[in-house]
């Protein structure tokens, strides 16, 4: 019988040893491990408290900024040019956003949305920072509003806002006074500097919207929103209430705005009527025009092209523009040769129907064939005497024209509060060699006796010398902005506009020279009599033709018998009543062929708008 082993008998003492050892271990593990995670609460609970405190806040309070509403924009009668209209816009803030590309598309089956809406998107994304609201679409219809509603689960960090909207009650009629606003651009934004101005959604691109933009704005107010973890809004804890913009009352009256536009009768062209006493423009048209409120929202690739044609609505001619002014620069030659006593009113010179220069065998004609015989200063300006101004000229020099024209204005802008407004051509030695590198001729100067060659002149420059010679001989600065309203308390502030300067002191010049004007248009041999036929009051003008083409030898040109691109530009210039000024207006008609039959006749509808009883209010 085999014995079994004997078992081996445990070692207690050193099983309790292992058991202290290893307890002890554990105990400095849970020790450290205490101590590890008192050490954290510590950091996070006294260290960084003030930290985490503010993320914890900015979790539950969302800062929203407040967008002011925009100036509103008035005729100098309270008629509202541009007002504000309640909408509703799409925005995303982009760090709340998973899946961007699944969002937009998400969203496009539930609203209207093109490869033009996500192009903008995309860029003004690019330059806003990610926690920032960036619109996506704007002026959502009201099924698009439900269905949003209906699916707002679907799509954190995607909210509709209601704000307000920009609107043209008049749409074309102002296009080129007001302008309009147009969505916030990175070029924007960095115009704008202040970070602030980052929740603005639309700025002023043209016309008076733009330059006065500082004050049209605002300031951007901000209020605290309590939300609750699913990013819906409980409450307003604080709010910082935003500024409006500033109220704006223009100088234009919309009734005569209207009847200018009529007055061309789809022709194109420009006018300007002004009050010769303050400069306050009383109506400005640039035609064909456009509907400024297709750039409120972002106007669409057609509407654009549609745009492009080649009469060039987006054009202000009255700002951008130029042409010769041809016969219309008269009345200032003879005031130049009256102020440098090269001639009197009644000296007079013989039109043969041709001039010569000493010595050259080429002839500067007369429009009419043969010649007007003795004319004076009054004669010369009545029927547009060609050789007295030629002969005027040549006596003058053109040193003499050249600082007399820069006394007036001519070749430098007028100061009108519109952006982007061109100098012209004064026509001088010192302009053709910097423009040419070329000498000045005699037969230079006898072109610029009556507005030809080198001249360019904007219709607001002719205004302001219209205006002048209405006035008195004073120059006054052509303005658009009569008032404005810095609150809804406060009162209407009458904008402070620069003194008038006075440019011709012999008030006998200027009567010769109006007393000319005057019988333009009711003197018996007058280009323009057929245009004031019938008036109650008296009025004074000039009209003047600039030519396109040139004439070959001795043939003579029927502005009718040409293409309309190559028909002469139609000027007139003129003021009424002649006893009292109350208006001067400039008309260009491009393309009319004669000042006294295309543009005359436009500027009598409109001084007897102003002048005669009112018709009917033009309805927006």
């Amino acid at each position: 019988m085999r014995s079994l082993p004997r078992r081996k008998l445990k070692n207690l003492h050193a099983e309790a040893a292992q058991f202290q050892r290893r307890a002890f271990v554990g105990f400095v593990a849970i020790a450290v491990a205490m101590l590890g995670l008192a050490a954290g609460y510590f950091r996070l609970q006294v260290l960084e408290h003030e930290e985490y405190q503010l993320r914890s806040e900015a979790n539950r309070i969302k800062p929203r900024p407040i967008v002011p509403a925009r100036g509103l924009i008035t005729d100098r009668n309270g008629r509202l040019l541009a007002d504000n209209v309640p909408a509703y816009r799409l925005e995303i803030v982009a760090e709340q956003v998973r899946d961007l590309d699944a969002t937009l598309a998400g969203l496009a089956e539930l609203v209207a949305l093109d490869q033009e809406d996500i192009a903008r998107f995309r860029e003004a994304r690019r330059a806003t920072r990610a926690f920032r609201p960036v619109p996506l679409k704007l002026r959502l219809s009201e099924a698009e509003l439900a269905r949003l509603a209906v699916n707002r689960h679907r799509f954190p960090g995607v909210e509709v806002v209601p704000y307000l909207t920009r609107r043209y009650p008049y749409g074309e009629l102002f296009a080129h006074i007001i302008g309009y606003v147009g969505r916030v651009d990175a070029d924007d934004l960095a115009a704008m500097g202040d970070s602030r101005n980052t929740a603005l959604t639309h700025i002023g691109k043209a016309g008076i919207e733009r330059y006065y933009e500082d004050r049209l704005r605002g300031e951007i107010g901000y209020e605290e929103v309590e939300t609750n973890v699913e990013g819906r809004a409980l409450g307003v804890l604080r709010r910082i209430p935003a500024k409006p913009g500033a109220d704006l009352q223009l100088t234009v009256d919309a009734r005569l705005q209207q009847a200018m536009v009529d007055a061309f009768e789809g022709q194109h062209g420009a006018a300007v009527a002004l009050d010769p006493k303050t400069g306050e423009i009383l109506a400005m048209v640039s035609l064909p025009a456009y509907d400024p409120n297709l750039f409120i929202n972002g106007i669409s690739h057609r509407d654009w092209q549609a745009l492009q044609a080649p009469s060039r609505p987006l054009f202000n001619r009255n700002v951008l523009g130029g042409a010769p002014p041809g016969s219309t620069i008269k009345p200032f030659m003879a005031l130049a040769a009256l102020e440098a006593g090269t001639r009197t009113p009644e000296q007079r010179t013989f039109s043969s129907g041709e001039f010569f220069l000493p010595g050259q065998a080429r002839g500067y004609r007369d429009w009419r064939p043969g010649g007007h015989g003795w004319v004076d200063l009054n004669e010369s300006l009545a029927q547009s005497v060609n050789s007295y101004y030629f002969q005027l000229a040549v006596e003058l020099g053109v040193d003499r024209l050249d600082v007399f024209f820069e006394r007036l204005g001519f070749g430098q802008p007028t100061g009108i509060d519109l952006a982007g407004e061109v100098s012209g051509v004064r026509p001088s030695r010192a302009w053709k060699r910097r423009a040419f590198n070329q000498n000045w001729y005699p037969g230079d100067t006898v072109n610029a006796a009556i507005g030809q060659g080198y001249w360019v002149t904007s219709p607001l420059q002719l205004a302001r010398a219209t205006a002048m010679l209405a006035d008195g001989g004073v120059m006054r600065r052509p303005h658009l902005l009569r008032a404005s309203q810095a609150g809804f308390n406060q009162p209407m502030t009458l904008e402070p506009q620069p003194g008038g300067v006075q440019v011709i002191g012999n008030a006998a010049h200027l009567a010769a020279v109006n007393a000319g004007l005057e019988s333009v248009m009711h003197g018996p041999t007058g280009t323009a009599r057929a245009t004031a036929a019938g008036s109650t009051y008296r009025m004074a003008g000039k009209t003047g033709t600039t030519q396109r083409v040139s004439r070959r030898g001795t043939e003579r040109l029927d502005p009718k018998q040409l293409p309309y691109h190559l028909r002469h530009q139609a000027w007139f210039i003129g003021f009424a009543p002649v006893e009292a000024p109350t208006i001067a207006v400039v008309v260009l008609v491009e393309h009319g062929g004669s000042g006294s039959t295309a543009a005359a006749p436009v500027a009598r509808r409109i001084l007897d708008a102003w002048i005669l009883p009112p018709a009917e209010e033009p309805a927006p």
